[in-house]
Parts: structure tokens; C-alpha cells; sequence
């Protein structure tokens, strides 16, 4: 089978690309630039990335195409996040990124060349069955990327390929360097892809200024300044700069609402649960992996971030979408942020939260 494996200049895509050599597809690779960085950004590394791969690729032989999707990544991706910082929400770029440049453009530019499907280096595994395709957790749960790809649907799964899905990245580190590829050695990226690891709020200061506003507690009582409200979000301590408040006990202040309109932070102290934990949560309209609902009326389980271990609720779906309720509370559900629905280790799909129950959170308790 012709496959093209979207090859980043990471130590995942390489062990993906070999492997799917060795299992004896024809493949090519394709490098995808997506952010239009400065060349003198000391935290943009798409040159580096692209210089890794052009080694990779030559290690194995493989031909190497370079697709740049730079527009359709700001068209699609990076103004919905600038959109949805400004409404005051808590965006996750890498699932849009996904759908729109991962498995759509990239699929797209991959079916020009020739190829019959494509594979990336991402932890998740893709299953067929008598009911089509499933898209089902990654064997490592440290490394478990399929929160990120639950906007994907049938078009998309029915070419795709995980090679990783069965491995743990220390076995992926281990094969990496007994075949001597030369990522076998590079740190793994974090942080949102084209952000990198570089303060957040001053990256984001560059396309949304934002003023100073109030800092207040619970009561109203006004304990500070903020440099702007669509900075933060939810359950968040660090950056607020409240040293001792008067009156107040020495606990951590935790942001516990705000109010972009008003450019007002609220704070607690404390572990803030009662401010910040949520049992109801409303969603806009659900993404199913099958391309449709399990029914109108489910239990699952379900994550309102990654890196979360997923909670047991109930779905119930209605003309606006989603309302779900989790048998224990979940700590800070903000707007904006995705909530994916599982059943067991098999990804159903998700929806972007809208509003929950906690004290701030739009809905009645």
C-alpha cells in the first residue's frame, strides 16, 4: 500500500515511518509547515524540524515532499483561536488543527500525489468493524493522543494509520536508536504547536491587547490588578501577583470567574472547590466518530482535559447539544475546552463545553 506518513522532524513520525517500511508499504514523506514563524525566532524550530526530516528521510529513502499550509492553518485554526481567547473561552487549537490541516489538507495534498492512505506519528490506534471505524485509545497512557483526534469521523479514519498506537514511547525511544535515526535523541515538542515552549500571555499580548482591570474576591472586594482578563482562565493561580491580602488567610488565590465585558477577575482561596467544581455540564453540538450519537440517552465516560483520567456521566442530547452529568464533581470545566466522550477505550467523539454548574459557570446547579 502507498502510504504518505506526515514526517515532523520528531522522533515519533520517524519510528512511524520505518515501521511502516518495514511492514512493507511504499512509502513517502511529507512535511507539513503550518506556522509562519520569524526565521530569527529563537522559539520557532520549523527550520530545524524541516532539516530533521530531510535526515530521516534520507536514512530510510524515502522521497520527501514539503506542503505548506501556513494560510489554511490562520484561516482555520489560529483565528478561531484568537476569536475564542477574546470571547474570554479557553480554546484547544490542537484539536482543530487536526481536523482542518492534519486530516484534511494534509489527507487532501497526500490523495493529489498519489497516495492510497496516510499515517502520522500520534498514540491512538484506528480499529474497522462490521459498524465501520473506531478510533480507540493509544496502548501507552501516558502518551494517549486520541482526546486531540475525536473531531475525526469515518472519511478521515478509513485512511489513516497509528503505527504507534501499540507501542510505549520508551519502546518507540529504544527502536529509534537501534536503527540510529537521527531524532532518536530529540526532546519531545510541548506546549501549543505554534506557541513552543515561550511565555504564553506574551505570545498571545502580540495579537489580542488586552487592559488592566480588577482583581476581586468572592465579595466584591477588590484585592488587585490584572493585565487583562482574557489572559486567564479557570482554576488558574499562577501570574495573579496577590502577595498578602489583608484579612485574608495565606493560601494560594485561585481564579475561580471572569468577566471579559467588565475586564474583572474573580479570585478564591483555598482549594476553591466550591467555586470551581461542576456536576452539570452544557455542550454545543457533538462530533461522532461513527457519524452518529451512541443514542439519545448514554452513559460513557468522558475527560474535560487531556491528561485527566476519564469520569463516569450520562449523556443527554437535545436540539443545542449536549448536557452532561458526571457522577463526581470536575474541577474547573471552562468554556471553550474540549470535553471528549469514551466507552472504555474506544473514543466516541466530543463537543465543546459552553457552560457548567459550578458557581460561575452560566448554569443553575
Amino acid at each position: 500500500m502507498r502510504i504518505a506518513i506526515g514526517l515532523s522532524g520528531g522522533v515519533d513520525s520517524s519510528v512511524a515511518a520505518l515501521l511502516l517500511q518495514q511492514a512493507g508499504h511504499a512509502v513517502e514523506a511529507i512535511h507539513m509547515r503550518n506556522w509562519r514563524g520569524d526565521d530569527d525566532d529563537p522559539h520557532c524550530r520549523a527550520e530545524a524540524d524541516r532539516r530533521d526530516a530531510v535526515a530521516v528521510a534520507g536514512q530510510l529513502g524515502l522521497r520527501f515532499h514539503v506542503r505548506d499550509f501556513a494560510d489554511d492553518y490562520l484561516r482555520t485554526v489560529f483565528r478561531h483561536f484568537l476569536d475564542e481567547y477574546a470571547r474570554g473561552r479557553t480554546p484547544n487549537p490542537d484539536v482543530l488543527c487536526n481536523r482542518e490541516i492534519k486530516f484534511k489538507a494534509f489527507l487532501d495534498a497526500a490523495l493529489a500525489l498519489g497516495a492510497e492512505g496516510i499515517a502520522t506519528g500520534h498514540y491512538a490506534r484506528v480499529q474497522e468493524g462490521d459498524d465501520g471505524f473506531r478510533l480507540l485509545r493509544g496502548v501507552d497512557p501516558g502518551k494517549d493522543q486520541s482526546y486531540f483526534l475525536h473531531l475525526l469521523g469515518q472519511r478521515e479514519l478509513a485512511r489513516t494509520s497509528f503505527p504507534l498506537g501499540g507501542m510505549r514511547k520508551s519502546e518507540v525511544r529504544a527502536l529509534a536508536r537501534r536503527r540510529g535515526l537521527a531524532t532518536q535523541a530529540k526532546k519531545d515538542s510541548t506546549g501549543i504547536c505554534f506557541i513552543g515552549e515561550r511565555d504564553f500571555r506574551g505570545f498571545l499580548s502580540q495579537y489580542l491587547p488586552a487592559q488592566p482591570g480588577p482583581i476581586v474576591d468572592t465579595r466584591g472586594r477588590r484585592l488587585g490588578e490584572h493585565p487583562g482578563a482574557l489572559y486567564f482562565t479557570l482554576g488558574q493561580r499562577e501570574g495573579l501577583q496577590l502577595g498578602g491580602v489583608r484579612g485574608a488567610a495565606g493560601g494560594a488565590w485561585y481564579v475561580v470567574g471572569k468577566d471579559v465585558r467588565s475586564n474583572t477577575l474573580i479570585v478564591a482561596q483555598g482549594d476553591a472547590a466550591h467555586w470551581l467544581d461542576a456536576r452539570h455540564v452544557r455542550t454545543g453540538t457533538a462530533s461522532w466518530v461513527a457519524g452518529r450519537a451512541p443514542a439519545q440517552r448514554f452513559r460513557a465516560q468522558a475527560q474535560v482535559r487531556y491528561r485527566q483520567p476519564a469520569q463516569d456521566c450520562e449523556v443527554t442530547l437535545d436540539a443545542a447539544g449536549c448536557s452532561v452529568r458526571f457522577e463526581r464533581p470536575q474541577r474547573a470545566p471552562a468554556p471553550g475546552q474540549a470535553l471528549v466522550f469514551y466507552r472504555g477505550e474506544i473514543c466516541l467523539g466530543g463537543a465543546t463545553i459552553e457552560a457548567s454548574d459550578a458557581a460561575y459557570g452560566g448554569l443553575a446547579a
